[in-house]
């Protein structure tokens, strides 16, 4: 286990250092000045040069990413060009709301799309399997801020149930959690069913049938845990889209997040804000499908770590 950690870790490496030059890089990819855009077409030459030289765009690439690496390695991620504050302080008060956004997201995506999943698996080529394939095809072909703004609509104007937006109490966190599971519990269902048809055809199923084990039994002890290997893997790219890709959700229920803040940083052309979100973001990213790939072992034990 320790060395196939470290294994995972070193792979890691190379790539969070590939997020580093490409986050650096794309201030030489902005069309025009950086510093002249984000200080808008008021501003002096003098106050462009020493924004300039605050954010090191005199000096070469290559010394301003190993000054980015150096500056991730202390835990600094520059400095708002807007808020003049540290960009991990801004990420300290919002990131805890996103990451309560995504947990309660993850939390209605298992406790509603993996039994629609088996059901639909159960009941296979009958109705009720029908019935979820046509309702998981409508839940990832709605787009997340319709569904958002149809929610506002029926829940919040017209039957006054849940606050329109904002934060407080749990039922601020209702619409805006449903809005960003159900694309994910779509997928989650769909990959459920199949993953477990496949199994359900394999020789240990068959033999555990002639012994005569139960039907409930066989679907949970057997099937559902040959089965998460898929559902796993899934889950852990859908809940590193959650933290990441929460942007249009928390925009409709102006819920105080990363992804409201990705908003703001780019209307206000705020790209040292920018620039820090993405390396956080993707060192999240990184470190969920680390957890994933641990995982496999305690649900398949044909899965060696070596």
């Amino acid at each position: 286990m320790l060395v196939f950690l470290l294994r995972r870790a070193l792979v890691a490496v190379p790539l969070l250092l590939g997020m580093v030059l490409i986050v650096t890089l794309s201030f030489d990819l902005v069309p025009g000045d950086p510093a002249a855009l984000m200080l808008g077409e008021f501003a002096t030459p003098e106050a462009i040069r020493e924004l300039r030289q605050s954010l090191g765009l005199d000096r070469p690439l290559l010394v301003r990413y190993v000054d980015a690496v150096v500056d991730l390695l202390r835990g600094d991620l520059g400095t708002s060009i807007n808020e003049r504050r540290p960009v991990r302080t801004i990420l300290a008060e919002t990131f805890p709301y996103t990451a309560m956004l995504a947990a309660a997201a993850i939390a209605i995506v298992l406790l509603v799309g993996i039994p629609l999943g088996i059901l639909a698996a159960v009941g296979a080529g009958r109705f009720v399997d029908n019935l979820i394939r046509v309702v998981s095809l409508v839940g990832l072909s709605m787009p997340v801020f319709w569904t958002g703004i149809v929610f506002i609509v029926i829940f919040s104007v017209n039957l006054r149930w849940l606050p329109v937006s904002g934060t407080g109490t749990w039922k601020h966190l209702v619409l805006p959690a449903v809005s960003l599971a159900l694309p994910s519990v779509a997928v989650i269902a769909r990959i459920t069913r199949s993953a477990l048809l496949e199994v359900r055809g394999e020789d240990f199923m068959r033999t555990a049938r002639a012994k005569g084990v139960p039907e409930a039994r066989l679907l949970l002890k057997h099937m559902l845990r040959n089965a998460m290997i898929p559902i796993v893997t899934v889950l852990g790219l859908q809940l590193g889209q959650m933290l990441g890709g929460a942007v249009l959700t928390e925009t409709v229920f102006a819920w105080p997040g990363v992804g409201r803040l990705i908003v703001s940083a780019v209307f206000n052309r705020d790209y040292v804000l920018m620039q820090g979100l993405v390396l956080v973001l993707a060192a999240i990213f990184l470190l969920v499908n680390l957890v994933v790939d641990m995982s496999y072992g305690l649900f398949d034990p044909r899965v060696r770590y070596g």
